[in-house]
Formats: structure tokens, C-alpha cells, sequence
């Protein structure tokens, strides 16, 4: 049994003297009791909630979810604003053409898919993308409600009045989906947006956990308890039930805040997320899978699983269907120097085009031991490639959360220069935070940080 699980809670939001709004998060997975792997990944940030099944043999599953969390991953980082729905849309569409790459690069991979439902909070509302049978639920005052619908079979069958939903729970092809991501087949997510208060508790789960518990039993299990609480209890309900699938699921608060009171607060004194990575997605190897993915990693890997060898994932050597060949013309030939010239010119054009775009490019990275910004590319010749940096800030990225730490090494992509600080003042305000307070999940032990904080 593998189980992963950690608490954490966002920085306030509202602005002005009144309360502020906070979010705080668990996360857990658990392989079941049935299962040889655990195919599920789930993932808990400052903005962004996600779960996902994966399916398909030989790893591809467990592959596929954790490059559907890996996708949304990326929008915790710069929340999508009033374009929200939008983002979650394009997030579903990368994630579908990043599983297609796969497919391409590896045979072995085909069949993989994953379901995924993402939850994106900011402010009072919340924006859900969803495609599967993994599932989002609200508790309201008391009152457990379903976000999403599944996309299975049955489900059909319930909507046409076939079947009850009593019936649907138990019916032998319950499991059978008509929606996911598989890379082959581009599919539509269910795409909503609603207000939100304190007080709401929010629910993502993967099937393994819907499948054996009844709304009642998951209603009664999230109304008692913090979020670390009720995913423990809910998890171990589902294992006491048999557990025949993997079980993943996060749980979030979205509560006020009282002992907020200013907008001139330290950064010190602020309560920095952290984002929680479980299931598949908190596996290292899955990053060698798929190097082109900037996989988050688990600050606390299960250390019982062991690490198979990385499977090569390559691209294939053409990507474009070779056109088809032209009749053949005789044409008058060029002089050398006219040929040469020409070749010389085209090469010119083309790393000045190349050298404009580079320079307009930035990413956040490690300077030297601490967090600083490039301008430019990360590939390319050399240990920095096409890119150089232009600020470095006194936080040390030792000092940084572990997921924080791995994201800077690999280094954190941004749309510009403006971007890139913000990405710079976010870390700096994680680092403070472990400074201030060394026991926050994630942080590093006080002996390992090391350099000044500003």
C-alpha cells in the first residue's frame, strides 16, 4: 500500500482591511488493494486542483495521467484571469497533443489515455474542465452536490431514462468510457464556471473512490475534519470497502481568514502555498519518460515502489507527410557564386529572425545557487544555451520549497520580462516562509537552506 498525502494553504487574495479569503488543501493516493501499480495522479496548488485516471498497459497509464496533471500544473503558476475557461480548454488540448507525441515516438504506448478534471480558483469563482469519469463535487452547508457528469456508458443510459442511477453504480459496464484523452481522438471538455464562498469544500476524485463509496458516505466523511482529515478518511473508507481500483483524491477549503486584517503585511508573515503532487505524477521516472514535460514532483516520493529504467521516448524523424513529388522540370542552372550567395543570404535571414525572437524570450533559472532571470533560449550550445542572465535575486534556490527547487533548476518558462519578476517575487515570498517558519510542508530542513533571504 502506498499512500501520499500533505496539507497546505494559499496565500490571501482579497485586498483591504477586511478578512481574506484562503484556500487550504490535501492531497492522497493509494494504489488500492487490486491494482500492481498506481495508474492515478493527482495534484493541489495555489490556484489549480487536478485529478486523473490513467489507463492503457505496460506504464502507459500511469504516464498519461501524470502528463494531463503536469499540463495544468503549469497554469498554477500564472493564474489564466478572466480567461480562464479558455485555458483549461488549451490545457486539454496540449496534454491531448503531448500524448500524441508520445504515441508517435513510442508504439508500445498506444492505448494509453487518462481522464482528467481540473478546478481553477481565483478570487470568488471557480472554472472546472472535465473529461472522464473522475469526478468534482461541492459541499454547501451540508449539502454534497455533483460538479460534473460522467462520461461513460451508462451514464448515457441514465440520461435517456434506461436506468436508474442506483442501477448505473452496480451495471457490468459501468467502467466502459466514451470520453478521454488518448492522443488520437480530440475530445471536448465539459467546460463550467461558478461563484464561490467561504465555507464551500471541494472534492476531486478519481473513480476508485466514487466507485465504492455512496454520496451519502463520501457526504458524511467530508463534513467532519480538515481537508487532511476527510482525504485520510476517505481514502481508508475506500480501502475497508476493497479498493479494486487505485484511489486519488483532493479535498479543498475555501475559508476566511481573520487574522488578516492589513495589505502591508511581511512577506515572512504570509501563508505561501505549496503545491502537493500525488500518484503517478509524483514518480521521478516519469519525468525521463518525457523529458519535453515539466513533470512536478512529490516532496515525499514513495520510497517503496521501485524505479524501472527510463523508456526512450523519441521523436519520430519526420513529423510532416513528405509531399508529393512534383513532375520534374529541366531548369537553367545558377552559377556557383549566384548559388553560394544566395545559400549565405537565406542563412543571415535566418539568424536574424532566430536571434530577434531568442532575445525576446525569458525564463526563471539558477543563477549561480540562486534565483535569477535569462533573456533568451535554454537550448542550444553551451550550459546555458542561446541565453544569458540579466538579474539574479538574493533568495537561494536551497532555501525554496522542494517542488520549487526542482521547477527552478529546470527552469520556469515566462511570457516576458514582467513574468519572469513575478514568478521571482512568488519564489522569494516561498523562501521567506520557510525561513519564518521551518515547518512548513515542503520546506527544506534549516540546515540545508542556505543564503540570504531578502
Amino acid at each position: 500500500m502506498t499512500t501520499n498525502s500533505q496539507p497546505a494553504a494559499m496565500p490571501p487574495l482579497n485586498s483591504g482591511g477586511t478578512a481574506r479569503l484562503r484556500l487550504r488543501y490535501a492531497a492522497r493516493s493509494d494504489i488500492g488493494l487490486v491494482r500492481q501499480g498506481n495508474e492515478d495522479s493527482g495534484y493541489a496548488g495555489g490556484h489549480m486542483l487536478v485529478v486523473a485516471d490513467g489507463m492503457g498497459g505496460h506504464a502507459a497509464g500511469e504516464l498519461a495521467s501524470a502528463t494531463a496533471v503536469a499540463t495544468f500544473a503549469e497554469l498554477d503558476r500564472e493564474p489564466p484571469g478572466d480567461q480562464v475557461l479558455t485555458a483549461l480548454a488549451d490545457a486539454v488540448d496540449q496534454a491531448h497533443d503531448e500524448l500524441s507525441r508520445v504515441i508517435s515516438a513510442s508504439p508500445d504506448f498506444a492505448g494509453m489515455g487518462t481522464t482528467v478534471t481540473a478546478l481553477s480558483w481565483e478570487g470568488d469563482r471557480v472554472a472546472l474542465a472535465h473529461v472522464g469519469d473522475s469526478r468534482a463535487y461541492l459541499l454547501r452547508d451540508g449539502e454534497l452536490s455533483q460538479l460534473t457528469k460522467d462520461h461513460t456508458f451508462v451514464q448515457t443510459l441514465v440520461d435517456a431514462g434506461r436506468i436508474t442511477q442506483e442501477e448505473a453504480a452496480v451495471h457490468e459496464k459501468r467502467n466502459l468510457l466514451i470520453k478521454a484523452l488518448d492522443g488520437v481522438h480530440h475530445v471536448e471538455p465539459d467546460l463550467s464556471m461558478r461563484e464561490v464562498k467561504a465555507g464551500d469544500r471541494f472534492l476531486l476524485c478519481s473513480d476508485g473512490l466514487s466507485g465504492v463509496l455512496t454520496p451519502a458516505e463520501i457526504r458524511d466523511l467530508l463534513t467532519s475534519g480538515d481537508p487532511t482529515g476527510s482525504v485520510t478518511s476517505l481514502v481508508e473508507r475506500a480501502i475497508e470497502a476493497g479498493a479494486p481500483d487505485n484511489v486519488t483524491c483532493v479535498v479543498a477549503d475555501l475559508v476566511a481568514d481573520d487574522s488578516i486584517e492589513t495589505t502591508d503585511l511581511a512577506p515572512a508573515t504570509q501563508s505561501i502555498a505549496m503545491p502537493v503532487v500525488v500518484g503517478a505524477a509524483a514518480e521521478l521516472r516519469n519525468r525521463d519518460r518525457l523529458p519535453g514535460i515539466d513533470f512536478p514532483v512529490d516532496s515525499q516520493p514513495d520510497p517503496d515502489r521501485p524505479t524501472p529504467a527510463p523508456v526512450a521516448v523519441s521523436a519520430p524523424e519526420n513529423d510532416q507527410p513528405l509531399p508529393a513529388e512534383k513532375p520534374k522540370r529541366r531548369r537553367r542552372k545558377l552559377g556557383p557564386l549566384v548559388v553560394s550567395l544566395s545559400i549565405a543570404a537565406l542563412v543571415m535571414l535566418s539568424l536574424v529572425g532566430f536571434w530577434g525572437w531568442a532575445h525576446n524570450q525569458y525564463y526563471v533559472g539558477n543563477v549561480n545557487g540562486q534565483v535569477g532571470i535569462y533573456q533568451g533560449i535554454k537550448d542550444g550550445y553551451g550550459e546555458h544555451g542561446f541565453s544569458k542572465a540579466i538579474q539574479t535575486s538574493q533568495t537561494s534556490v536551497s532555501q525554496l520549497p522542494q517542488y520549487s527547487q526542482d521547477q527552478v533548476n529546470d527552469s520556469i518558462s515566462a511570457a516576458n520580462l514582467e513574468a519572469a519578476r513575478n514568478i521571482v517575487a512568488t519564489l522569494e515570498a516561498q523562501a521567506a516562509q520557510c525561513v519564518a517558519v521551518p515547518k512548513t510542508p515542503g520546506c527544506p530542513p534549516p540546515d540545508q537552506a542556505t543564503g540570504a533571504v531578502p
